[in-house]
């Protein structure tokens, strides 16, 4: 690595895991967020980036037919995770969560909502197969 190349948690970085339509690779997605993470020393956000990844990728696991993937980038003091699936259409608005406290389904978005600094969402074309981008951000600070 050249001498002048930033290292840790300062340099950009990016990943992607692919995913199947299986909730248990809802599990593999939060382990691996937590090792990504770890190694980049960014121990301070695994909590609530764990708990937000874990309602991005089961929503799209939940809600869509086709695979996922949860997408990990960290850029400028901010981390960004994302889930992609294969459903072009929107996802459900997030409703109130002191409304939700109760409830059996519904909450992931607002949770989102509730934890990250910004979220929002964006159809998203790649290689022919359209779909949809969920994402939120966590400033590190």
């Amino acid at each position: 690595m050249p001498e002048n190349e930033p290292v840790g948690p300062a340099a950009p970085w990016v990943y992607t895991l692919y995913i199947p339509n299986d909730l248990r690779a809802v599990t593999v997605c939060r382990r691996t967020l937590r090792l990504i993470l770890t190694m980049h020393g960014l121990i301070r956000l695994v909590d609530t980036a764990e708990l937000l990844a874990t309602e991005l990728v089961s929503n799209a696991v939940r809600h869509t037919k086709g695979p996922a993937a949860l997408r990990v980038r960290w850029a400028d003091g901010v981390l960004q995770v994302g889930a992609w699936d294969a459903d072009p259409g929107p996802p459900e608005p997030p409703g109130n969560l002191d409304a939700l406290t109760d409830a059996e389904e519904g909450r992931g978005l607002a949770l989102v909502r509730a934890c990250a600094d910004l979220w929002g969402w964006q159809p998203l074309a790649r290689g022919g197969n359209r779909g949809k981008y969920v994402w939120c951000d966590l400033a590190a600070a």
